[in-house]
């Protein structure tokens, strides 16, 4: 796989700045919090600019896809464990 996307930086790139996007969005931007436009865009930019360093990593032969795909899992199984959670908190209390 390490060596397929060495082959293919653009489909690379695009896996990295998703997988950016989705980190930012759900692990350093609080809930309900709106950015004013130019923060937004100055973040954006910055996330834009910091993918195409990892992708120079990635090309490098470091797992930087593989690695940010494991931190996505642990995050949805955080996620799924929050919902648990609450749903049991919730059927236990009606008993």
């Amino acid at each position: 796989m390490q060596a397929w996307l060495s082959e293919h930086p653009l489909i690379s790139y695009l896996l990295i700045l998703g997988m950016t996007f989705y980190i930012f969005q759900n692990v350093f931007r609080p809930q309900q919090v709106r950015l004013p436009l130019l923060k937004a865009i100055f973040m954006y930019l910055t996330m834009i600019i910091g993918s195409g360093i990892l992708l120079i990593l990635q090309l490098d032969r470091l797992p930087i896809v593989q690695c940010m795909a494991v931190a996505i899992v642990m995050m949805v199984m955080l996620r799924a464990r929050q919902i648990y959670d609450k749903w049991k908190g919730k059927s236990t209390t009606a008993e």
